[in-house]
């Protein structure tokens, strides 16, 4: 008789990185978000990765964003979370993920200097992103982002 799989509590903590659509290497108008591909660029999905033993989520989240997609930004706000299920097959452990998110405004860098963790980092345009992204939670994320964006925005205006 087989025994029942473990159960693992994970947690991540990631983020949406903002920037003026226009900027740098993207010629198009609005806002741009920075994905990251994984799977052998088969998931476009948000950077995150699990918090390290001492940091706080929104630490983890800085060095996330910046690890995974070679940008550097500031935290603007806690966009909220998500937490999903997965089952790793070889450990036989099921695995409860949640994962913190934070709105982070492009400071510098290049998604050419991406870690190897990511098969590609890519800026796109909110509504692109949100088409291109793999997990509809992720998508709700990003919906959520591209309201505190635009409010953040409106706010700088004169």
């Amino acid at each position: 008789m087989s025994r029942p799989p473990s159960i693992e509590k994970r947690i991540s903590s990631g983020g949406v990185i903002f920037r003026p659509h226009g900027h740098g290497d993207d010629p198009g108008q609005g806002t741009a978000v920075a994905l990251v591909a994984v799977r052998g660029s088969r998931s476009w999905c948000l950077p995150k990765g699990m918090i390290d033993k001492g940091e706080d989520a929104p630490a983890a989240a800085l060095r996330e964003v910046r690890e995974e997609t070679g940008l550097t930004g500031e935290i603007i706000s806690r966009i909220g979370q998500i937490s999903y299920w997965y089952f790793l097959r070889q450990e036989q452990r099921k695995v409860n993920k949640t994962v913190h998110f934070f709105l982070l405004k492009y400071l510098e860098g290049s998604t050419d200097d991406h870690d190897h963790e990511v098969d590609e980092a890519r800026w796109f345009a909110i509504d692109d992103a949100l088409g291109r992204l793999s997990y509809n939670s992720e998508r709700d994320i990003l919906r959520k982002a591209r309201g505190m964006i635009e409010a953040h925005l409106r706010s700088k205006e004169p």
